[in-house]
């Protein structure tokens, strides 16, 4: 059989063949950039004029990937048209070639991206009732930081394919697939534990994004989930790093887990002579006067103990969220204590004592003795 000549690249007369090489990777990259800039100024011309959420979020996401992916596949088109040995050839496609693996990969994670923007734009978390927006953006987040692993890992496994002498190992890498396997299971177990708890947050959402929380005897909000951590913004601007597997395993408080409203309690210590209703009256104008915090569902006071002193008041209030809930027990709290000091001063806890049958000093035992 009459073997095929293979076509030789065409070289300009006086050209050195690695002078022409450069020249044609850099016309090719100069190319491939043009055309990104061409592509992406009327994408994003498109973006402002349509003014929608997910052009401007592709837009922003998709331009660094794609200014890498293009030029990176105009070097694969142009070098089966350089005057390079076979073996040089073929080494510099196969960086190319996992080049551009990592450009497709850097693209999807940066698609996500888009997805999370468009998600996170149609369910607002800064309105009064976020209930449903807080827990969609908690399983968005979490399965976009799982898909990113996924696609990290898949893309790293192709471009390990990529070379003959691991894509050939065969039987021999099958047999110590399970030795391997064992051991890298056993030194990864807490990071695969997390990432399998990360899951199941999503899944049964035993929190999400802006939660109350008591954790560790801190109060906090959820600020951050990641795959394998939570961060608890306390109510000092501390962050607690708490491992996600945490609220797998542990109990904690969740304020917010059906619903934002929340009781508050004010205690207040008065003499057995106080007037209740009077006081029970004032709590009901304070509240009242108090429309900002106050939702006007619960206003109650009682008299829950008493003591041998004095008596214990509990005044039941109710507000939107935890935040005005504290608000809301400190201006009850501060209007309670001055509305005792101005028209029942008798009321406020005293010490009562009562003596009686003292014996009258004689002028013998008033004298002083002498010295």
């Amino acid at each position: 059989m009459k073997e095929v000549p293979v076509p030789r690249p065409l070289i300009p007369p006086g050209w050195p063949p690695w002078l022409w090489s450069l020249t044609l990777l850099a016309g090719a990259v100069i190319a491939a950039l043009i055309l990104h800039a061409v592509l992406f100024a009327a994408l994003g011309r498109v973006a402002r004029r349509t003014g929608s959420i997910a052009d401007d979020s592709f837009f922003r996401h998709a331009r660094g990937p794609a200014r890498l992916a293009l030029p990176l596949f105009a070097l694969y088109l142009a070098v089966p048209a350089l005057p390079l040995k076979a073996s040089t050839g073929g080494s510099l496609a196969h960086l190319v070639i996992l080049g551009v693996i990592a450009a497709l990969a850097w693209l999807v994670v940066s698609l996500t991206e888009v997805v999370v923007d468009v998600i996170a734009a149609r369910h607002r978390v800064d309105v009064k009732d976020n209930l449903a927006a807080r827990r969609i953006r908690t399983q968005m987040y979490l399965l976009r930081r799982i898909t990113v692993v996924v696609v990290v890992i898949v893309a790293g496994s192709v471009m390990l394919m990529t070379f003959p002498s691991i894509r050939h190992l065969g039987v021999s890498l099958f047999a110590s697939a399970g030795v391997a396997g064992l051991v890298v299971g056993l030194a990864a177990r807490p990071t695969i534990f997390n990432l399998i708890s990360g899951v199941q947050v999503a899944l049964t959402e035993p929190i999400r994004i802006d939660d109350v929380v008591i954790v560790e005897g801190e109060w906090g909000r959820i600020e951050e989930i990641r795959t394998s951590y939570v961060v608890v913004r306390i109510w000092d601007l501390r962050r607690l790093v708490v491992p996600i597997a945490y609220f797998i395993q542990h109990p904690f408080q969740n304020w917010t887990r059906t619903s934002a409203d929340l009781l508050g309690t004010v205690f207040v210590y008065v003499d057995y002579t106080v007037p209740v209703e009077a006081v029970r009256q004032e709590l009901r104008r304070i509240l009242e006067a108090s429309r900002d915090l106050w939702d006007g569902k619960v206003c109650v006071l009682q008299v829950t103990d008493s003591k041998q002193e004095t008596l214990e008041l509990r005044a039941l209030v109710s507000a939107a969220d935890s935040g005005m809930a504290w608000d809301l027990r400190c201006r009850v709290r501060e209007k309670l204590v001055e509305f005792l000091q101005k028209n029942y001063p008798d009321s406020l806890p005293r010490v009562r004592a009562e003596i009686r049958d003292v014996p009258a000093l004689g002028p013998a035992r008033m004298a002083p003795s002498a010295s």
